[in-house]
């Protein structure tokens, strides 16, 4: 269980950062809840998941920032914002490198946590936030005084407040996790089925003796879907099967080859490659699957079209290609 709830953690921050800042805000909302019971879950933070732990409630509470209805601390009224202020200054604390980084974003949740009071014109706490938040240091007092004057003036629409604005500290954030994500690349799944096939002398031998029957338009993929194929193998070998393909679709989420699952059986049975296609015409009730799904996701979703419609072993390339030919 410890295991799994790393492996989640890891992938739900992950879909955090993804979706972090998107309009619709539908998937962050989603990964939001299950990585909130995920951390809910553990006794104690594991020292090596800390950093994914601060990122992912800081995310929450930075995307709920204006929402000064919620509250995330048991106790305490305090807002979203101010509330995920601790979190970034453990995430200071665990990284050391991006110090301009560091201060420019800490001063935007700063800023933001009284422009959202005077947004919501709520100016007596906005001058009880501005109290708790800045010191009486003197790097503290040119931008004290400035908040100071404005909350006096009751105006949130100032030079100062736009320059300092919410989108401005949804950008740094993501320019933060854009370094986050390249410094935590990880895959547990695939790492660990990588390591048994090392161990078990597959990697070289999983494809063998298994004919492929593709035609030349299928031929520039069809390494990608055997790649895929072998990986899918390989983790069943670790997971066993239904634990393995309950799983991988989450982690390969709306991914081309979604389909190859459902005919890796006819692959072991027959040696032909489930993913390997044939060209075949497209009947009536596809094209209503695509136009249903063009009109539910928007032309270019096709990874979504496909994984949401019902259609004869087709691809995504496939879907385009079809919807341009309608």
């Amino acid at each position: 269980e410890a295991v799994a709830a790393d492996w989640m953690l890891e992938f739900a921050c992950s879909c955090l950062c993804r979706h972090f800042g998107d309009r619709s805000g539908a998937e962050f909302r989603r990964w939001s809840d299950v990585a909130q019971a995920l951390i809910s879950g553990f006794f104690n933070i594991p020292t090596h998941q800390k950093k994914t732990v601060y990122l992912c409630q800081l995310l929450i509470r930075i995307a709920k920032g204006k929402s000064l209805e919620l509250q995330f601390e048991n106790g305490r009224t305090i807002s979203p914002l101010e509330s995920a202020l601790p979190f970034w200054t453990l995430l200071e604390k665990e990284e050391i490198k991006l110090e301009k980084l560091h201060e420019d974003i800490r001063r935007l949740i700063q800023i933001q946590i009284v422009a959202v009071h005077l947004e919501n014109g709520y100016f007596k706490e906005a001058t009880e936030v501005l109290e708790r938040l800045f010191t009486d240091s003197e790097s503290d007092k040119p931008l004290r005084v400035k908040l100071a004057t404005v909350i006096k003036n009751k105006d949130p629409y100032v030079p100062l407040l736009q320059s300092f604005s919410y989108s401005l500290l949804i950008s740094k954030i993501k320019s933060y996790i854009e370094l986050f994500m390249k410094e935590n690349e990880t895959n547990f799944l695939i790492q660990e089925a990588t390591k048994y096939a090392g161990s078990k002398g597959l990697e070289a031998t999983a494809l063998q003796n298994k004919p492929v029957n593709a035609s030349e338009n299928d031929k520039s993929n069809l390494n990608t879907k055997q790649r895929f194929v072998l990986r899918f193998t390989l983790l069943r070998d670790v997971l066993g099967r239904k634990l393995a393909t309950s799983i991988f679709p989450i982690f390969v989420k709306f991914g081309l080859f979604y389909s190859c699952l459902n005919n890796l059986q006819n692959e072991e049975n027959h040696g032909v490659s489930g993913c390997a296609r044939r060209r075949q015409r497209w009947t009536y009730k596809e094209d209503l699957e695509l136009k249903s799904g063009v009109k539910t996701f928007g032309a270019g979703n096709w990874a979504k079209i496909l994984a949401h419609g019902d259609f004869n072993n087709r691809t995504s390339v496939m879907l385009k290609d079809r919807w341009r030919t309608l």
